[in-house]
């Protein structure tokens, strides 16, 4: 089966173009492309399929084989791939996803996409759509007990739900014990992405983020734009302007508008091509 590496600011995925193959088992098919020693090594598998409603399709899975209802970094590099390999000529798609239809725009430099810009949809705030089992209309900057201890957060939604921690020394936290604590906390019954975040002195944002089914990866495009409407609700940011967020793989830029849209933009790359041997 060929496939192709990419990665979005060190999120990385096997892609497969299903217009050309057809896979069976995605979950079992993600666990094994995934696994970094006996695998290709990845955060994850993605097809690229088509479709009646939009452009093209995506459908994702985590590491575990899980299903995801998105990824941000991984629709940047479905708009470079589609447009490089000649799926389409458009530099406006629309990509169809489990939590929605998404709108990209490619930008391209000799002939090859170089960075997209994603329309990521509506932000959602309310906990019962998030889903989180708290009441009221938000959840902003709210204390949880997570392994003995307080933290205040902020759940939001970008088609898959986050749980925002500003704090501060990011680079020093063990993600490996705190991750999961937060990842299948009680107050989320599907399971949560944490991102812990830190406010530094030029505005910008470093974050780390521990994935649902994933563990800790170098990049979240949903995550990262979850750190900016959070951001924006906790008052460290303002409304309209372009919020740089500083994950473990590179900058993304995040803009959440007046009318609850937000837009991504960041870069994508092709790592390499190949082939699997897919042996029983």
């Amino acid at each position: 089966m060929k496939f192709t590496k990419m990665q979005g600011i060190g999120n990385d995925y096997v892609y497969i173009n299903c217009f050309e193959e057809t896979v069976e088992n995605p979950e079992e098919l993600s666990v094994r492309v995934s696994d970094r020693h006996f695998g290709i090594g990845s955060d994850g598998l993605i097809l690229i399929m088509p479709s009646d409603k939009a452009d093209f399709r995506m459908r994702m899975f985590n590491a575990d084989g899980s299903e995801g209802m998105m990824c941000g970094n991984g629709t940047r590099c479905i708009g470079k791939y589609v447009y490089d390999n000649g799926l389409t000529d458009k530099t406006e798609i629309s990509l169809e996803t489990k939590s929605g239809i998404k709108y990209l725009k490619l930008f391209v430099k000799n002939g090859l996409v170089e960075t997209v810009e994603v329309d990521m949809g509506q932000a959602v705030t309310k906990p019962a759509d998030i889903p989180m089992k708290a009441d009221g209309d938000s959840f902003i900057n709210r204390p949880i007990e997570v392994n003995g201890k307080m933290y205040n957060i902020t759940a939001v939604s970008m088609g898959n739900p986050h749980c925002v921690i500003f704090t501060s020394g990011v680079d020093s936290l063990d993600l490996e014990k705190t991750g999961p604590a937060f990842e299948n906390h009680v107050f989320f019954p599907e399971k949560v992405n944490t991102e812990f975040c830190e406010i530094l002195s030029d505005g910008t944002i470093k974050m780390r983020v521990w994935e649902r089914g994933s563990g800790e990866t170098w990049a979240c495009g949903t995550g990262a734009c979850a750190v900016a409407v959070a951001a924006v609700l906790c008052g460290y940011s303002k409304c309209g302007e372009e919020i740089i967020i500083r994950l473990r793989g590179g900058d993304l830029a995040i803009t959440y508008k007046s009318d609850g849209r937000v837009l991504m933009r960041g870069g994508a790359e092709k790592v390499f091509d190949g082939e699997f041997y897919l042996n029983d």
